[in-house]
């Protein structure tokens, strides 16, 4: 069986998953992979490596970590493995010319492009209250996410779903979008992108998952879109879990409380209303809506916050 060389390039889970995908591959053969270098995590610093580092040296694959492709001798590893395709997925780096002209580079971005450009495509999909999302692989130039599209694949997102449960959908779509592009490669025809349709995504930073009751829809899609970090929280900094929409239209006092159900509190917004099921105020422990009124002896008609 011919099998096709792959170098790899990427860094965290979603990246991981694809390269688990390709080693799995009997018509693939992942030759080298490059990944960012290990960082400290969590309060203690812990030095930690990225999930594609462990996964190749569990494959015994040989791993470089390069600050930057153009350190020296990363040019050299990758010629030296003689790949057929040059995978990336959420590397972290844009690839200079003297990479990408050793073999087609195929990157897998979660963003039906050109929308959403750059470092949070899921996230932004999830703000914006989009009905669909997916994944494109596309040849990279040395734009930012510019390059001709080779194919795509589209999920229609669940008006519930939190930003895991997509990533997850996602990941998977774009490990089968791997093979299915590398295989089908030379039939491909790649498409150049409408330049006048794209549209841009930043790093998501914690002072993103502050919220007011200004719009219901607003909240509730940076819940979705925040879920695990930075989350949602108000100005006095109380975090905000266990939210629901339950109206778009109607209009109340922004953070009033119109209602209790069983543990949770219903919150007007200035446009629609939340329910919102737990509340921690700043260096406190979570606990239920309605532990939180009654501590603080709040009734129906008054501010939550």
């Amino acid at each position: 069986m011919q099998k096709h060389k792959i170098v790899y390039m990427g860094t965290p889970h979603y990246a991981e998953v694809i390269l688990e995908t390709l080693i799995n591959a009997e018509d693939m053969d992942v030759a080298l992979v490059l990944t960012q270098p290990d960082r400290p995590v969590g309060r203690k610093k812990v030095l930690t490596p990225p999930p594609v580092k462990v996964l190749a040296r569990e494959k015994g694959i040989e791993v470089l970590q390069p600050n930057r492709l153009s350190d020296a001798g990363i040019h050299e590893a990758i010629v030296a493995a003689k790949p057929d395709f040059i995978i990336v997925a959420a590397f972290g780096q844009i690839l200079p010319r003297s990479i990408l002209d050793i073999a087609p580079c195929v990157n897998l971005h979660a963003s039906l492009l050109p929308q959403y450009r750059g470092a949070s495509p899921v996230q932004q999909s999830l703000l914006n209250g989009d009905a669909v999302t997916g994944v494109t692989s596309m040849l990279m130039e040395e734009g930012l996410d510019t390059g001709d599209i080779l194919e795509t694949v589209e999920f229609v997102i669940p008006p519930d779903m939190r930003l895991h449960a997509l990533m997850e959908q996602l990941t998977q779509d774009a490990a089968e979008l791997t093979l299915s592009t590398i295989r089908r490669f030379e039939a491909l025809t790649p498409a150049p992108q409408e330049e006048d349709q794209a549209t841009h995504c930043k790093k998501i930073r914690r002072s993103d998952g502050e919220v007011d009751f200004v719009d219901a829809v607003e909240v509730y899609n940076k819940y979705r879109a925040f879920e695990g970090w930075p989350g949602i929280f108000a100005a006095n900094g109380t975090k905000l879990d266990a939210v629901r929409l339950v109206d778009t239209a109607g209009e109340h006092t922004g953070g009033e409380i119109l209602a209790f159900e069983d543990e949770a509190v219903v919150v007007g917004c200035g446009r629609g209303a939340l329910r919102i099921g737990r509340l921690q105020p700043p260096s406190k422990k979570p606990m239920s809506a309605k532990a939180y009124c009654v501590g603080r002896g709040l009734r129906v008609g008054d501010p939550i916050l």
